[in-house]
Formats: structure tokens, C-alpha cells, sequence
């Protein structure tokens, strides 16, 4: 049985696309579930219609999802986590984690669109895909650390910050006992 699909249906097609099914899937689920419409001339004519509407509002929704795009790819998301031996982690980073982290950001993602075949359990950079928009994907950087070594890199910041403040302070000081002796 040929039918018109009236509504996006997983491993069938999508909406307006004419695919071939069983006959009593046709009859007794999608057509009564206004899920399709069986093939006939007048049904052809007027899905023609609604096929010029939706390539409309499909070119300009791939347009708004453009910048999410943008926004994914550009993310790069830290997780610190106790590691073992041969950087092991302790637990792992699923994907209720990245969806959390994308939340705390203000990039609401659906969990099922966060292609993680599995959760990460090693320190490590990642690159997980995305599904955005249809067959649009992105990408988010995620890199897992050792717990307690971002707290080492932030001290390392500020040593640096004082050296800069401390040497800067020398030069000052410097400048001044030259301007007297002068």
C-alpha cells in the first residue's frame, strides 16, 4: 500500500515523503492516527501544496538552528573527576552530565540528540556529536580532567598574576629611587 506521510515517522520517512507499507499498517495505524493519507490524485495535488509551505518553513528554521550550531561548536565544556591508575576515571561523564553542563551554559539540548555511544571513562579531550536539526549535527569539546588540577591551574594563574604585580611594583620602585638620585 502507497501512502503520503502526514507527520515525521522514524525509520519511515518524512512528513510528505510517499513510502510503501503494509496494508494494515497503512489502514489500521497511520490513516486513522492521521498519520498519513493513502495516494490518490487529489491527495497528491494537495500535499504538492503543503510540500511548497514546509520547504519554506524548513529553510528558515535551518536558519535559526544555524546559530545553535555555532554556538555548540564553539563550547567547550571541563568536567574534573578523581582519576586512577593509567587515567582512569572514578565514575564516569554521561550524557545527563553534558546535557547539565549545556543547561548551566543557557544551550537547552533534548538528551536523546547527544550522540554519546557510551560515557566517557578516561581523562582525556572528546569531541561529541551533536543531532541539532535533522541531519544537521554539531560538535561539543569536552575534556576531562584530574580532580584537584584545575584547582592547581587556577593557583598557577594567580602565582603568575603576582610575579606580574610583584615585578611591575619593582620597576615601579626602580623608576623612582633613579628620578631621586638624578
Amino acid at each position: 500500500m502507497r501512502v503520503i506521510l502526514k507527520a515525521n515517522i522514524e525509520k519511515l520517512g518524512r512528513k510528505g515523503d510517499i513510502v510503501d507499507v503494509a496494508p494494515g499498517y497503512g489502514r489500521n495505524y497511520l490513516i486513522p492516527k492521521n498519520l498519513a493519507l493513502e495516494v490518490t490524485a487529489s491527495n497528491m495535488k494537495m500535499i504538492e501544496m503543503e510540500q511548497k509551505a514546509l520547504r519554506k518553513k524548513f529553510e528558515q528554521e535551518k536558519l535559526s538552528y544555524q546559530e545553535l550550531i555555532e554556538k555548540i561548536n564553539q563550547t567547550r565544556l571541563t568536567f574534573s573527576r578523581k582519576a586512577g591508575e593509567k587515567d582512569v576515571i572514578f565514575g564516569s561523564v554521561s550524557i545527563a552530565d553534558i546535557k547539565e553542563a549545556l543547561s548551566q551554559l543557557g544551550i537547552e539540548v533534548d538528551k536523546k540528540k547527544i550522540l554519546l555511544d557510551e560515557p566517557i571513562k578516561r581523562l582525556g579531550n572528546y569531541a561529541v556529536p551533536i543531532k541539532v536539526f535533522h541531519d544537521e549535527r554539531a560538535e561539543v569539546k569536552i575534556e576531562v580532567i584530574q580532580e584537584g588540577k584545575e584547582e592547581r591551574k587556577e593557583a598557577v594563574e594567580e602565582k603568575k598574576q603576582e610575579v606580574v604585580k610583584k615585578t611591575t611594583e619593582e620597576d615601579k620602585t626602580k623608576e623612582k629611587s633613579r628620578e631621586k638620585s638624578e
